[in-house]
């Protein structure tokens, strides 16, 4: 995948593991993380914890949630920080992140967002990230701030309830509307169908357009295994929707990386289209959000 792909992923949260089901709330255990994650994130914490004072870190996306797979998903963290953060200190902690790749292939999937305290009620401010193996910025958004506020893994501090702003129905669905409109309905077109012949974005465009139906329908935000189950039920390409799951639940994961060219071409085509006609009838759907009063996100989930 080019330097510019990654970029246009790594941009849109919508692509990410961000998001859950109304089946649990509050704040996961560290007990219930996955053994071979455990020592990477202790490590982390303490690496971390040797640059900038930490106020608090929290894990969350399918592993608070109970989607991890092990090689497939990422390990999305926010870290609240005493301090902002310095060149001196981002480049400390780029080095961070690079020794940890460097020691521990599974460091590869870890991504974190570096919030300062004070910084962290401005929902528009960018914040240094690192992802996808580069060092950026960009905001919490509200499909993770929501998903923060109902299942996080407290990794230390406090848990984020209180910590960071709530996020009401509007707020997420406005949001999501405008990234199906502004990013995702662009990228379904003809001029990028080059994209759909990879696995990567067959999978984000399929998941993310069920995900995003559900939550425009519901408020609910739903894990990639129950989008995988929305797919089949509006009638997605079947064999599509079972590449999807082989590669992410199967047991045999690592796909022929040459299987028949005929039929990637025509995956990508089935699963482009399918998005693209999604899309552009959800917004049309949706095209007048509803202005109520802000809910509770504990409810909406």
């Amino acid at each position: 995948m080019s330097a510019e792909e990654q970029d246009q992923i790594r941009e849109h949260p919508l692509g990410s593991s961000a998001a859950i089901g109304d089946f649990r709330t509050g704040t996961t255990s560290v007990r219930d993380l996955p053994g071979d994650v455990k020592p990477l994130l202790a490590r982390f914490t303490s690496d971390v914890g040797g640059v900038v004072p930490l106020a608090a870190l929290w894990a969350h996306g399918s592993l608070a949630l109970g989607d991890y797979q092990h090689g497939r998903s990422d390990l999305d963290l926010v870290a609240l920080v005493g301090t902002e953060l310095h060149d001196v200190q981002q480049e400390e902690l780029r080095v961070v992140h690079g020794r940890l790749i460097a020691d521990v292939p599974l460091a590869r999937a870890l991504h974190c967002t570096y919030v300062p305290r004070g910084r962290e009620s401005d929902t528009a401010q960018e914040h240094p990230t690192w992802a996808q193996g580069e060092w950026f910025e960009r905001p919490v958004s509200p499909v993770s701030r929501r998903e923060l506020a109902l299942g996080a893994v407290v990794l230390s501090g406090p848990p984020p309830a209180g910590l960071l702003p709530r996020v009401s129905d509007q707020e997420l669905a406005e949001f999501i509307r405008a990234e199906l409109e502004d990013y995702w309905l662009p990228v379904t077109g003809s001029a990028k169908a080059g994209l759909w012949l990879q696995d990567i974005w067959v999978d984000l465009g399929m998941l993310t357009f069920a995900r995003a139906s559900v939550t425009l329908r519901n408020g609910q935000l739903i894990t990639k295994g129950q989008a995988l189950e929305e797919l089949r039920s509006m009638g997605a390409p079947a064999g599509v929707v079972d590449d999807i799951r082989q590669r992410r639940y199967g047991k045999d994961r690592q796909k022929d990386p040459s299987a028949s060219a005929d039929w990637r071409a025509q995956r990508a085509e089935q699963a482009r289209e399918f998005v693209r006609a999604g899309i552009t009838s959800l917004l049309a759907q949706h095209e007048n959000p509803p202005h109520g009063p802000s809910s509770d996100p504990g409810r909406a989930r």
